[in-house]
């Protein structure tokens, strides 16, 4: 590609205010969400005036080897960032190539995949738990799914694994199971998707799919700790009782070798590791061996409503994603407009980078 090669001048970080619709409640492994994080977003400036930004995960990796720079040293527009040392600039990184070649970030990713993809609600936590003192039940599920229609999705992931820490064992599977029955039977059309965050062992696991054969779940995610044998139980069994459900798993400290090994025997149809904690470039670097497989990938996004953006336009790049995991919310003085969501489906914008300005906050 033909691209001019701006020196990096300053990288600035600022923090910004995220906001969930609602206070998200707990999971299988973790206390209350609550109503949104704080994010911390870094803003590279060029001598040329161009300008990118994103957001960042983790401490920042210092600017001393970042400035004084040309981008072409710090990102190949062929694969991604060159060094490990400058991973923790990966979005914004992206962003900025995508300025300056003014050109989207999912077409400098090849195209491969389509500008509008289906997303799901992953917002749909445990919020029949609380209050503590008067537990709201199943029906707090539903009305959270309503509430999530109400802005645009017609796909949920449940949170499910209530017996693994919050309620006894045999109670918790059993209202997973009561709750799972309850959204489909709301949603007839609906994806449901279910999340365990590893609450179940693979017997407890293979239960819960009895009870629950008929849904039709799209995909059970991290069911019980990465184990192939497990794995391999598990999908002999899915396939008996519901065949067409997805078996998905990466997000957390993520084994690509030994991920990459599971699928390729059949144990994983869809990897599932972060957008920014494995990142941009981590995932242009292993498409080629995920598509080998003949798996797909849908990369974790949960936590901020911009990483739904980012694992968007990887879709659109590079392909192999059929469905993105939403955040609902918003994020402090970031314009998203360029981004449409109707019916389910979030459109990426033919515009520079990411398609977002810098947020209103930022003094350039």
């Amino acid at each position: 590609m033909s691209l001019s090669d701006p020196i990096i001048t300053d990288v600035r970080l600022v923090d910004l205010g995220t906001h969930y619709p609602r206070t998200v409640g707990r999971n299988a492994r973790l206390g209350s969400q609550g109503s949104g994080p704080m994010a911390t977003a870094a803003v590279i400036t060029t001598d040329s005036g161009a300008v990118g930004w994103g957001l960042i995960e983790g401490r920042s990796g210092g600017n001393d080897s970042i400035i004084g720079r040309s981008l072409t040293e710090l990102i190949d527009p062929a694969d991604g960032v060159r060094d490990e040392s400058s991973r923790w600039l990966d979005i914004a990184l992206h962003d900025l190539l995508g300025v300056v070649a003014d050109r989207p970030v999912w077409d400098l990713l090849g195209g491969a995949g389509p500008t509008t993809v289906p997303v799901y609600s992953g917002a749909v936590y445990f919020d029949d738990l609380d209050p503590d003192d008067a537990p709201r039940g199943p029906a707090a599920v539903l009305e959270n799914c309503r509430a999530d229609a109400d802005l645009g999705y017609r796909d949920f992931k449940l949170k499910i694994g209530r017996g693994n820490r919050w309620m006894a064992r045999a109670e918790g599977d059993a209202r997973d199971v009561a709750v799972t029955r309850a959204v489909r039977e709301a949603w007839p059309d609906a994806r449901i998707l279910v999340d365990a965050n590893d609450g179940y062992d693979v017997a407890g696991f293979c239960r819960y799919l009895d009870a629950v054969g008929d849904v039709g779940l799209y995909w059970v995610e991290e069911p019980f700790p990465d184990d192939g044998d497990d794995l391999a139980r598990l999908r002999r069994h899915r396939d008996l009782v519901s065949p067409s459900t997805l078996i998905a798993d990466g997000e957390a400290r993520p084994d690509t070798d030994l991920l990459l090994g599971i699928a390729a025997d059949g144990g994983l149809d869809v990897l599932l590791m972060d957008v920014m904690s494995f990142g941009l470039t981590a995932w242009r670097r292993l498409m080629p061996q995920v598509a080998a497989t003949g798996v797909k990938a849908s990369p974790h996004a949960w936590g901020q409503p911009l990483k739904t953006l980012y694992a968007a336009q990887l879709a659109a790049g590079l392909g192999r994603i059929e469905i993105v995991e939403g955040v609902p919310g918003r994020t402090d003085g970031v314009d998203m407009s360029a981004y449409t969501f109707a019916g389910g489906l979030l459109t990426v914008p033919d515009r520079p980078g990411f398609g977002l300005p810098v947020p209103a906050r930022v003094e350039l």
